[in-house]
């Protein structure tokens, strides 16, 4: 590489984003070290800890990090099938060989008591896979079968990790509608979904199929007497009509039939159905009162009562937002959540300035799995939304999450710090 090449590649590195990742690493390192701090092992880069351990994730993110922008862009894209198929293939092995963790049949054992956790991993390889191929020629999402194979790219993993049962993660790759959506996908897709959450949540809280089906059925009537000129409106209104009330019909399917127990039972708790702050509910109840404990300014570091006597399980990994919110007050968090907003909204402007078709839709792939981890990750900690077992990115507890965050977002550097070269 000359000096100029040398020069070119320094400056067009978006330190901004390596800054905020960074940041986001070395805040999570400091809450699982508050959130499990062990007094007979004192040191942060003890590895029989799990803050240890965390900091040598984050070593070995920044080194992965420095390998990828020291690669070729061209391989990125041309691997992406290699990658989608390797982790299909442990997506698949860890039915087999998995260790079960929580009901979760989700991690591959490695050596020294490292776990291997697939499904982090293949988020990353479905958004490369799914950039290369929508930015194929003469690939348009408004084609039913260009739009079936993007439907299967995504299908494939979320019904394997189905499989393991682990709903959190399935449920991430729903969000990788949003891309679709920027290429082209028509909104009444996007409607659609929406409208699907509120009709499963009205369906539960009200427990009356007969009455929403009804009231759907008048909404509808009301719009094609209202729009009868419009032929096409009113088809896709019976259409999604037609689509509705059978989804209503079904919910109580799904609910009694597909969700696990515990599942359910976070639903109700969520929804009001149900109250059990002393049993299902405990993490959320114990987490709400964690982070309303913080106030303003926090009870500092390593201070926070609900941490230091563990009230909060699992607070190194999925409610370690519980430390955030109590050692570091609303002033911290906020801190923390603003670091996300313009991790996401600096990837979007990103995406936005792209030349190359497949830089621009990993992006967007990148932004919409970020924006959907730590929007269901902090609401599920103060009891917005059900507790499902999803990491928030680059500050949860796990080598898997952080290393599979870290992969996706250096490629993005890689490939934006390249938007003046080849377009491929």
């Amino acid at each position: 590489m000359s000096t100029n090449q040398q020069r070119s590649f320094f400056f067009n590195v978006d330190w901004l984003m390596v800054g905020i990742y960074l940041s986001l690493c070395g805040i999570g390192v400091l809450n699982i070290h508050s959130a499990i701090f062990n007094p007979k092992l004192p040191a942060l880069y003890d590895l029989s800890t799990d803050y240890g351990k965390q900091l040598l994730f984050v070593i070995i993110g920044v080194s992965v990090g420095i390998i990828i922008l020291l690669l070729d862009t061209r391989f990125i894209s041309s691997l992406a099938p290699f990658f989608y198929g390797i982790t299909v293939f442990l997506l698949m092995l860890v039915l087999v060989v998995g260790r079960n963790v929580g009901g979760n049949q989700a991690w591959i054992p490695l050596f020294g008591g490292f776990r291997l956790q697939p499904a982090e991993f293949a988020k990353l390889s479905t958004c490369l896979l799914l950039a290369r191929y929508l930015s194929g020629t003469n690939i348009k999402i408004t084609d039913t079968r260009s739009f079936a194979i993007a439907a299967a790219i995504i299908g494939l993993p979320m019904f394997l990790i189905m499989m393991q049962p682990d709903a959190g993660s399935t449920l991430v790759f729903s969000c990788l509608i949003f891309v679709l959506y920027r290429e082209g996908l028509s909104p009444y897709f996007l409607i659609l979904e929406g409208l699907f959450i509120l009709l499963f949540v009205l369906t539960l809280k009200l427990n009356n199929a007969i009455g929403i089906a009804g009231v759907l059925t008048g909404i509808a009537v009301l719009i094609i007497v209202l729009f009868r000129r419009n032929g096409k409106l009113i088809r896709v209104i019976v259409f999604g009509l037609v689509i509705c009330v059978s989804f209503v019909f079904c919910v109580k399917f799904i609910y009694n039939k597909v969700l696990k127990p515990h599942q359910k039972s976070r639903i109700d708790i969520v929804l009001g159905i149900t109250s059990d702050p002393k049993g299902k509910g405990y993490n959320v109840h114990e987490s709400i009162i964690a982070i309303g404990s913080g106030k303003m300014w926090g009870r500092g570091y390593m201070r926070g009562t609900q941490t230091k006597f563990a009230f909060v399980p699992e607070q190194q990994t999925d409610f370690i937002f519980c430390t955030v919110g109590e050692e570091w007050g609303f002033a911290g968090s906020t801190v923390v959540l603003s670091l996300y907003l313009l991790l996401v909204l600096r990837i979007i402007w990103m995406a936005e300035r792209q030349r190359s078709p497949f830089s621009r839709i990993y992006a967007y792939g990148v932004a919409s799995v970020i924006f959907f981890h730590v929007f269901i990750n902090i609401g599920m900690t103060i009891g917005i939304v059900p507790s499902i077992g999803i990491p928030l990115p680059l500050i949860s507890y796990g080598g898997s999450s952080l290393l599979s965050f870290t992969v996706m977002i250096f490629i993005l550097i890689k490939l934006d710090s390249n938007r003046m070269g080849i377009v491929y």
